[in-house]
């Protein structure tokens, strides 16, 4: 299984930041709300499989490394496994628009 860390995904962040990339950014920022969420409501990130699991998608599309976007149809497709994990875990309004904040702009 594929993961990020904090440290991928400030470099993804740097990577995709430059203003050619918003939807892949947006997908990176997205993640990181969402290893944040993780981070504060459980064990980790990095010992939850579930959050992991449901960003996949996502997390493929930020590994990439390339400097083409992605269209808004495949950004929230990515988005949405995430949002169902979300729903399944009963995730607070509140959390779920920091979560989502970003692609919810961009959608």
């Amino acid at each position: 299984m594929r993961f990020m860390n904090d440290f991928d995904l400030h470099c993804a962040r740097t990577h995709f930041g430059h203003g050619d990339t918003p939807n892949r950014l947006a997908l990176v920022l997205c993640v990181d709300n969402l290893r944040e969420w993780a981070d504060m409501n459980s064990d980790g990130w990095a010992y939850w499989p579930k959050p992991v699991r449901a960003a996949l998608k996502a997390i493929e599309l930020i590994d990439g490394r390339t400097t083409v976007d992605i269209t808004d149809a495949e950004m929230n497709a990515a988005v949405r496994p995430i949002k169902a994990f979300l729903t399944r875990q009963g995730v607070t309004a509140h959390d779920r628009e920091i979560i989502l904040r970003a692609v919810e702009v961009a959608a």
